[in-house]
This record gives structure tokens, C-alpha cells and sequence, in this order.
């Protein structure tokens, strides 16, 4: 899945060990979408990835994204981990009811071109 939007925050990076002993980080990214109703979206980047994308505020990304929830004590979590990503403009559609530039609604040329 992807997912295109402006970094708006950077959260600090977290990390520890496993129960096996296995050395993990992750840092997280507030991105927040384009269009009529922007949203918030946080996402997650784990291990090289953090230092390989080096994201920062005020970038526009597209992120190739995996969606995971799990349960745990009876209540629900959702991650969004990113494993892609793309920098550079996002495509934002065309304004909805736009209309054409006009510069006169008449022709001063003299002539009615009516056709009745």
C-alpha cells in the first residue's frame, strides 16, 4: 500500500533488546496526507531504514507501507511500518469546480455573432 504526504514531525528514536539479545530501533514520523480532508498518519521506520531514508520535517514522501494490528491484553494495536520510500513532490489532484481563466465575456469586434 502506499501512502504520500508531508513529514509534519519527527518523534525520537526508541530502541532495546529482544528476548533473544537482538538489538532493535525504531523511529517514528507524523505524515500528514494531501486533499480536501488531510489526515495524520503515523508511521514507523525500523533499524537501517532510519538512517538509510533519513527523513526530515517538511519532506513530501511517498512510502510503500504495511498495515499490522495484533492484540494483547483484549485491546487491539495497529502499525504502520514504512519499508519504501520516495522523496519528492507529491501529485495533487486538480481544484474540483475550477473554472477557466476569462479575460473579457464580450468581442469588441463590432460584429453580432448571434445566431438568431
Amino acid at each position: 500500500m502506499d501512502l504520500s504526504g508531508k513529514v509534519i514531525q519527527k518523534l525520537s528514536e526508541v530502541g532495546g533488546q529482544s528476548k533473544s539479545g537482538n538489538a532493535w530501533r525504531k523511529q517514528e514520523f507524523i505524515i500528514e496526507t494531501g486533499g480536501q480532508y488531510p489526515k495524520k498518519v503515523c508511521v514507523a521506520l525500523w533499524g537501517d531504514k532510519i538512517d538509510q531514508f533519513a527523513l526530515a520535517v517538511g519532506d513530501e514522501v511517498t512510502l510503500g507501507v504495511d498495515v499490522e494490528s495484533r492484540e494483547y491484553n483484549g485491546r487491539w494495536y495497529t502499525d504502520v511500518k514504512a519499508y519504501k520510500v520516495e522523496k519528492g513532490q507529491r501529485s495533487t489532484p486538480p481544484a474540483p469546480n475550477q473554472m477557466p481563466d476569462v479575460s473579457t465575456f464580450n468581442d469588441d469586434s463590432g460584429e453580432n455573432d448571434l445566431p438568431f
